[in-house]
């Protein structure tokens, strides 16, 4: 007897799968945020990638991508700042306002944990081929761009 499975049996396997994913990320952004820094929190592991990312740029750009207010924003840069993992500069284009960058020592310490979580795909994912982790990785991206709002990749 052949079942078949239905959009909403799919949509629950999805949702399931998901949850999963939500769970083991958390835990690989703590051990990520303790690799770069025995003291850095995992938000504020997000944020300096962020930064990275798409910086230099202005604190409160990041609010409506970690959707937290301007105040918690900055307790979090204060926090990288602290740490030396964030460097602070005046805008050029408005003097009131600072710019946001990763550190050289921030750069360094992302690297080096970038290349072991690169390391330990390729150990967990060895059997999968380049074809199967890129066509894995556009269906994330089709799902995080569904589910997305403008702003926050």
């Amino acid at each position: 007897m052949t079942s078949t499975l239905t959009r909403t049996d799919a949509l629950a396997d999805l949702e399931a799968e998901v949850g999963v994913l939500i769970r083991r990320v958390r835990r690989v952004i703590g051990e990520r945020a303790r690799a770069v820094h025995p003291e850095l929190m995992p938000s504020s592991y997000l944020m300096l990638g962020y930064i990275r990312d798409h910086g230099p740029l202005r604190a409160s750009a990041m609010c409506a991508v970690f959707e937290i207010d301007k105040g918690a924003i900055s307790r979090q840069v204060q926090h990288l700042i602290d740490l030396g993992l964030v460097d602070r500069s005046p805008d050029p284009e408005d003097g009131r306002a600072t710019l946001l960058s990763v550190s050289a020592d921030g750069v360094e310490r992302l690297d080096a944990v970038a290349a072991a979580r690169r390391e330990l795909l390729a150990e967990r994912l060895g059997d999968w081929p380049a074809a199967e982790l890129s066509d894995f990785a556009a269906s994330l991206r089709r799902y995080n761009d569904a589910l997305g709002i403008p702003g926050d990749r």
